[in-house]
């Protein structure tokens, strides 16, 4: 919601504020929650071989991990493919979301030490820019949770 004692630069556009605040947030954990699902398919599964990525199955996945550093490999990769294909669809519908988010967000901030530690900062160098971003909205649905138009809040639960 809107915070009521911030002033606004046009006051009366404070009513469209309030009713636009709740689908502003579940647009944010739609679109941050599915981002997800694509990275987990063509890492996990094959899906767009093209994109320049060195996994495209589990197994290449755990491969990859075990080579920088994260043993055992079979182990991560899993974790990140379910955190990915199963964390991401649930957070985008705000459907356990704190603790989706939570995994998720665990998740990237080793992303995040990855991207910065290949590619320092800029995205087009494999860096952080994008990722922290990512990271800093699923941290938002970490704290907030699903907000009022989510499945949590639909069931009556506010995880």
């Amino acid at each position: 919601m809107i915070e009521t004692s911030t002033p606004l630069l046009i006051p009366q556009l404070g009513p469209l504020y309030q009713t636009l605040a709740p689908w502003a947030e579940a647009l944010l954990r739609f679109f941050v929650g599915f981002a997800l699902v694509p990275h987990g398919l063509r890492n996990t599964m094959g899906f767009w071989p093209s994109t320049g990525v060195r996994s495209h199955s589990l197994a290449e996945l755990a491969k990859q991990l075990d080579d920088d550093g994260y043993r055992p490999g079979k182990f991560w990769a899993t974790a990140i493919s379910v955190t990915q294909l199963v964390g991401g669809p649930l957070l985008a519908l705000g459907l356990f979301t704190r603790p989706a988010a939570f995994a998720i967000f665990a998740f990237l901030v080793v992303a995040n030490y990855e991207r910065w530690r290949v590619g320092g900062y800029f995205w087009n160098k494999l860096g952080l820019e994008y990722t922290v971003m990512w990271t800093l909205a699923t941290l938002y649905f970490l704290v907030h949770g699903g907000g009022p138009i989510s499945l949590d809040r639909l069931l009556g639960h506010q995880f």
